[in-house]
């Protein structure tokens, strides 16, 4: 299994983080049997559905499956492989497809957006897990914090006034 390098506590905060900016992948060169059943344990989650292969293929699934909780603690590995996981704000997925054993699952992340937010820059990042077929497993979001709001210059106006949410949306 690949790693992210751990960053710098420093050397975050100084990086430019631009909408575009890739975050280092994670690739799980192969969900083997031995590794569900270590999460099985470790999670309490002992759901026929990742330890017995005839189980599986009688709800429809080609054999057993990685646990969803274990793709997403993945996608959270992107994250905090970047930066560091006090930076983390908020963090969200959505389960789209299993990931049967003997598959890879290859996480990424792209920041999409940079805001400013509580005196803060904030990175919001996209992430996705996706089988070694490309089929997407698991979406995600992250709100990272990147840094302190910069100073305005002292003849800088004024900045517009934040955007109100529409009928109580929220920005995510």
């Amino acid at each position: 299994m690949t790693t992210p390098a751990a960053p710098a506590a420093d050397a975050f905060e100084l990086a430019a983080v631009l909408p575009g900016t890739e975050l280092p992948a994670l690739i799980l060169p192969e969900v083997t049997d031995g590794t569900v059943v270590r999460y099985a344990r470790a999670s309490r989650d002992d759901n026929p559905l990742h330890l017995d292969a005839a189980a599986a293929r009688e709800a429809g699934l080609p054999g057993t499956i990685a646990h969803g909780m274990f793709t997403m603690a993945l996608l959270g590995r992107v994250v905090t492989g970047w930066a560091p996981q006090s930076r983390l704000l908020s963090f969200k997925v959505s389960f789209v497809a299993p990931v049967p054993v003997g598959d890879v699952v290859t996480c990424t992340g792209t920041v999409t957006d940079v805001v400013e937010a509580d005196d803060e820059r904030h990175a919001h990042v996209r992430l996705a897990a996706r089988r070694g077929d490309g089929t997407l497993v698991v979406r995600g979001r992250a709100v990272v914090a990147v840094g302190e709001r910069p100073a305005p210059l002292a003849d800088d106006p004024p900045g517009p006034a934040p955007e109100e949410p529409v009928d109580g949306a929220t920005r995510d």
